[in-house]
């Protein structure tokens, strides 16, 4: 069974940089990724797609379209996300996940909180 871990985040002020990282691990199989992406959820609010990979196509949210930057291949088990000019309404759990089949997996989370 598919394994996902997150790492990168902590503390940043306003305006700073993070890189989250997603390794998965624990199948064969990870190479037959349909999709793969990261979402996040604040206190209080739905989970949402920051930004995603599907074969060639790359998407993002509105709320963070120039400011992240997505990367990894859906054969490699390793994915990026690359944050810069962080404000406080980034602040939230990150959490990746990888579309395997007809199955989706997620890592645990990553927390990112951004102070003023």
């Amino acid at each position: 069974q598919v394994q996902l871990v997150e790492s990168g985040g902590g503390l940043v002020q306003s305006g700073g940089s993070l890189r989250l990282s997603c390794v998965a691990s624990g199948s064969r199989f990870i190479v037959s990724t349909r999709g793969m992406g990261w979402y996040r959820q604040a206190t209080g609010k739905q989970r949402e797609l920051v930004a995603g990979i599907v074969g060639p196509k790359r998407i993002y949210a509105d709320s963070v379209k120039g400011r992240f930057t997505i990367s990894g291949d859906m054969d490699k088990n390793t994915m990026f996300l690359e944050m810069t000019s962080l404000k406080e309404e980034d602040t939230a759990i990150y959490y990746c996940k990888r579309t395997i089949g007809a199955q989706e997996f997620w890592g645990q989370g990553t927390q990112v909180t951004v102070s003023s």
